[in-house]
């Protein structure tokens, strides 16, 4: 195959200009950048300086470099440290350490999988004096119930035998009416009573 005298446009890496190559002798365009005599070092906030080649100079080049040519065994170690260049700290990406919350106040969360992370701010004072924090699906419940966040398990036993004696058919002369309330009372007694609140 007959070779090209210049590289392709889209040659990797090629960046065009009036440059000249920094080869002594050559005089093709300089198109492929190189680090300088003095290495890469520390660059600070300026911009990177460069040697430029030609295709045959920079491959020349690339067969020949050493990144760690010049080093000290200690600067070698230095580089080649699993942390190197993690030294910066990352920029945050949410403040006080939370997202904001849904705005949305209509949203369906029944499992609480996200209000819960927004239930309280950071540092505020919990909902109970034991400390043990209350689902959505906990607060419910205990509304269910016409019970405060703060209250215990005996408490809990109390409130479900009052409802369970004033809604129950056989307490009303078997009048069923109440029938879908006391479904209500059980369910949230069920849930309650399984949650770490009222472990």
């Amino acid at each position: 195959m007959e070779r090209k005298d210049r590289p392709n446009t889209r040659f990797h890496g090629r960046i065009a200009g009036d440059r000249p190559c920094a080869a002594p002798g050559c005089g093709e365009a300089g198109e492929f950048r190189a680090p300088p005599l003095e290495g890469p070092g520390d660059r600070g906030e300026g911009p990177p300086a460069f040697r430029w080649f030609c295709l045959d100079h920079v491959r020349a080049f690339n067969a020949g470099y050493n990144y760690f040519d010049g080093m000290t065994a200690d600067e070698i170690h230095a580089a080649q440290r699993p942390t190197a260049g993690w030294e910066r700290e990352s920029r945050p990406f949410a403040r006080g350490g939370t997202d904001p919350g849904p705005r949305w106040a209509d949203f369906a969360d029944p499992l609480d999988a996200i209000g819960a992370r927004y239930a309280r701010a950071p540092g505020a004072a919990s909902e109970r004096r034991d400390g043990k924090p209350l689902s959505g699906q906990d607060r419910a419940s205990l509304k269910v119930l016409g019970l405060e966040p703060d209250a215990d398990r005996g408490a809990l036993r109390r409130r479900y035998s009052e409802l369970v004696r004033r809604y129950h058919p056989d307490r009303n002369g078997g009048d069923r009416s109440h029938e879908g309330t006391l479904a209500k009372v059980i369910a949230a007694y069920q849930q309650l009573r399984r949650a770490p609140a009222f472990a």
